[in-house]
């Protein structure tokens, strides 16, 4: 099952992710490219195996690639930094 977007270019391999001079720049490469969702899958963290539920949210292609970038800084996989940092929030409005 191919759920590509068809006017999106696929990035079959981490390898074709290119360096990004600028957050524009990068901006513009992500509305062109999208992950295969095999490479998708495949760079998911699944140390825990706990039932969860899927939820889609909808970001600002710059903004998504700057949270890509914090993330690759930090080796994480965004969606789990994502959802740390929503941990930690949600930890700390529920301490106040």
């Amino acid at each position: 099952m191919d759920t590509a977007s068809p006017d999106l270019k696929p990035i079959r391999a981490w390898k074709d992710v290119p360096a990004f001079d600028s957050e524009e720049v990068e901006g513009k490469f992500w509305s062109a490219h999208q992950l295969e969702p095999r490479l998708m899958q495949a760079s998911i963290h699944r140390a825990d195996v706990r039932e969860s539920t899927t939820i889609t949210l909808r970001f600002d292609p710059r903004m998504l690639s700057r949270i890509k970038r914090v993330a690759r800084r930090r080796y994480l996989n965004y969606q789990s930094m994502i959802k740390q940092w929503l941990s930690e929030r949600m930890e700390q409005e529920l301490k106040d």
